[in-house]
């Protein structure tokens, strides 16, 4: 029992022994490992130091360079500063000796010209004394006082200085004319070129031709009925007379003169000639006469490039076609004047659209459904303010006749147009007795004036030839003359396009052998 107890122990002391060895053991090797990993980590950060180290050198290298950098460039910046400085001082030196210099020069100058003066002083007291001695002796010799002698003076100065003003003006206004006038002339010329229109003439009549003269009877009808409903339904007198083969409708209205014409053509193509028929058949003519106008409002605005217009106003448009003014057919008129003014537009810079819609509604007022008791001019800008036209449109119109002010650069382009379009040869025609008043008024205003023996009216009232005296005015007043004529003329007489003056002072010596 004891040995086995004692063998216990000896097996206990022996796992313990070799516990105890196994512990020193696993120390040892636990010892060694952590020197290991030390000696690792200590070498690690031996390596990590000198590349530390060496990006810090890097990094200290930069900044030195760097602001070595920045002081090389501060430096440069100094040295220029001071260069500018010095040359600055050099240019205040030099500007400092060049003004001493100038005001020595001013100086030396001065005392000079105090000299002069003093010179000139006593030389004008001089010629004071020999003005007097002189002028005392003139008026000795000529026995006139110094006031009348003035006088005289002042009358002969005032005489040469009138010629020398009358031709310098002349001078003048030829210059302005060759240059002034030269692109305006260019101008109108290439528009009026560019421009060509028909000449439209429209009379107060309209003949009706017929077959044969018993189609007449027809249209008198039984103790005449047929003709008296046509005239009360059309408004249009019609005349049968001893016309073979043609019957003539007079009327100032177009449009209604139009509808007579249309109306009985149809009765007479269709036989049927009562009055019943003949209102029913004028109603339906006005309707197709009121439809083609509006269509021809429109085809005017599309041929001219005209939009937005309203309905009234491409309505207006469309009425002229059956309206004239001094023979001219007025929707040809403004068409022509709608072109006219979009070329002169073009030449001057300005939007050739609204010229031509400007020109093409200037004048609406002749064509109103009403009749007011206003221009037309004024009539027509009413009109185009009430369609909602814009305000230089309206201006235009309102003042191609000068009725109002000119406000726009549109608006003396319709006034120019107008004028060409209507005082182009042949597009208007004029009453004879107000032409021939006319032609006799320029001839009296021009013979009103003192020294004009005879003058003569040519070229449609284009020209007034003048006649004067060659003993009673000279070369000088003659040109002065035409320019006095010319602005009366504009001043007091209305007429289209423009009128030339010629004054004529021509001297003949006669003598005979005999």
């Amino acid at each position: 029992m004891d040995m086995t107890l004692i063998i216990i122990l000896v097996a206990i002391a022996a796992l313990a022994i070799g516990a105890v060895v196994a512990f020193m053991v696993q120390r040892s090797m636990a010892h060694s490992s952590a020197k290991s990993i030390v000696e690792e980590a200590r070498k690690e950060a031996e390596m990590i130091k000198e590349n530390k180290i060496l990006e810090a050198r890097n990094q200290e290298r930069e900044i030195r360079s760097e602001a070595e950098r920045q002081a090389q460039q501060r430096m440069s910046k100094v040295q220029q500063a001071e260069n500018r400085i010095k040359q600055r001082e050099m240019q205040l030196n030099q500007q400092q000796s060049e003004n001493q210099r100038v005001k020595n020069e001013n100086e030396a100058t001065r005392t000079r010209l105090d000299e002069q003066i003093a010179l000139a002083e006593s030389k004008q007291t001089e010629l004071d004394a020999m003005r007097r001695r002189v002028q005392e002796e003139l008026e000795h010799v000529s026995g006139l006082s110094s006031d009348e002698a003035r006088e005289k003076l002042v009358e002969s100065l005032k005489d040469e200085a009138k010629t020398a003003a009358a031709s310098y003006i002349n001078d003048i206004m030829d210059e302005a004319k060759m240059t002034a006038n030269k692109e305006a002339k260019r101008i109108v010329v290439q528009s009026i070129q560019r421009v060509a229109t028909e000449t439209a003439i429209e009379n107060s009549v309209t003949v009706f031709p017929i077959e044969s003269d018993e189609v007449k009877g027809r249209i008198i009808g039984r103790e005449g009925r047929n003709i008296r409903a046509l005239e009360a339904a059309t408004g249009i007198e019609i005349i049968v007379d001893d016309t073979p083969e043609a019957i003539v409708l007079s009327g100032f209205d177009p449009v209604r003169r139009e509808i007579a014409r249309l109306a009985l053509h149809q009765l007479v193509a269709d036989g049927r000639i009562h009055p019943a028929r003949i209102e029913e058949v004028v109603a339906k003519v006005r309707k197709q006469i009121e439809e083609e106008i509006i269509e021809t409002g429109k085809r005017t605005a599309i041929d001219l490039g005209i939009h937005g217009l309203h309905p009234d106003l491409i309505r207006l448009v469309g009425k002229m076609k059956y309206r004239s003014s001094y023979g001219q057919n007025l929707l040809q008129h403004s068409r022509e004047t709608a072109n006219l003014c979009a070329v002169m537009a073009s030449e001057l810079g300005l939007n050739p659209k609204k010229a031509r819609r400007a020109g093409l509604l200037h004048d609406i007022g002749k064509v109103p459904d009403e009749e007011p008791e206003l221009p037309h001019a004024l009539l027509g800008m009413k009109l185009a303010e009430k369609y909602k036209e814009k305000p230089e449109i309206c201006n235009a119109i309102g003042a191609h006749h000068d009725e109002i002010e000119q406000t726009t650069l549109l608006a003396p382009i319709v006034q120019v147009c107008d004028a060409i379009s209507g005082a182009r040869p042949g597009a208007r025609r004029e009453i004879v007795e107000a032409y021939l008043k006319r032609l006799n008024d320029l001839e009296q205003l021009a013979l009103s004036y003192p020294g004009v023996i005879k003058t003569y009216a040519i070229q449609a009232g284009r020209e007034l030839r003048v006649i004067v005296g060659a003993d009673k005015i000279d070369d000088v007043e003659t040109e002065k003359l035409s320019a006095e004529i010319a602005k009366r003329i504009q001043d007091e007489m209305t007429y289209p396009g423009q009128v030339k003056i010629t004054v004529i002072r021509e001297t003949r010596s006669v003598s005979f052998a005999k």
